[in-house]
């Protein structure tokens, strides 16, 4: 557990250790106020940071990017210090940007910021969006498509109607041929990969189907901002789809995911 009292916040931070403890001292601080019991009504907090792009992967290590769960674990324990008494699915979301949003709570020695859900916020989230996917190498169906939150679960994999192992069949609503020549359709499986929409995230995501984990295939996303290539290993977790998003599909397909269209 990190000493997280009586600390000078005043100096940014210039390491990982720093960034971490500031980081944590700052949210610290928030839930101070909410001491004593206080915390039940909290859904969750989106941790907003906006640094430069060479400074990332300090960030990345201070938030324990690679380790699910390892840094809202560090916020329970804080928590649980001040018996601030958080419901037990509380959510907790790092996510990097541009510019700090104006309604998140911002630190005054870091470019980062935090916001608190409460059920109130839940009333007034965006529950729909449109976004646009580009298939930028490999050969499907169409060259691009439109896909809406109201679709539910859009499957990406090889060929359009697709048998799995039991017996059933699957719709592909993203299809590569397997007719297809192309290299890029050559390691794509029947059941990679799908987006759904997330209330809770307002935001699409990308799941890895049965056929898209190691070892029988991968996914992997980069960002615009960040290209070191996530890689999807579990068919469980969801990873959030940001503007300009590549999603490699085995070995070199690729789709490009956009909220705008692009001409």
């Amino acid at each position: 557990m990190f000493n997280l009292f009586n600390k000078d916040t005043s100096e940014k931070p210039q390491d990982v250790k720093a960034i971490r403890e500031a980081l944590l001292v700052f949210i610290k601080q928030e839930l101070q106020k909410l001491e004593g019991g206080e915390g039940n009504h909290i859904k969750g907090f989106l941790l907003y940071i906006a640094c430069p792009p060479v400074e990332r992967y300090m960030y990345n290590s201070a938030v324990f990017a690679e380790e699910e769960d390892r840094f809202k674990n560090e916020v329970q324990r804080i928590a649980d210090d001040f018996a601030i008494d958080l419901p037990e699915k509380w959510t907790m979301e790092i996510v990097f940007v541009e510019v700090l949003p104006d309604e998140a709570i911002k630190m005054a020695n870091l470019d980062a910021a935090l916001f608190i859900k409460t059920p109130e916020h839940a009333a007034t989230v965006n529950k729909s969006g449109t976004a646009y996917i580009t298939v930028l190498n490999g050969e499907a169906e169409q060259k691009g498509y439109v896909i809406k939150s109201e679709d539910g679960k859009i499957n990406i994999g090889r060929d359009k109607k697709a048998q799995d192992e039991s017996g059933f069949f699957r719709i592909n609503e993203i299809a590569f041929p397997s007719e297809s020549t192309n290299e890029g359709n050559k390691y794509i499986s029947r059941q990679h990969a799908h987006i759904e929409w997330s209330d809770e995230h307002e935001a699409f995501q990308l799941f890895a189907d049965d056929g898209g984990v190691p070892p029988r295939n991968k996914v992997k996303i980069r960002s615009v901002n960040d290209h070191n290539p996530v890689k999807l290993t579990f068919t469980e977790l969801g990873h959030t789809l940001y503007e300009g998003d590549q999603i490699i599909l085995g070995e070199s397909a690729v789709l490009e995911f956009s909220y705008h269209l692009t001409k």
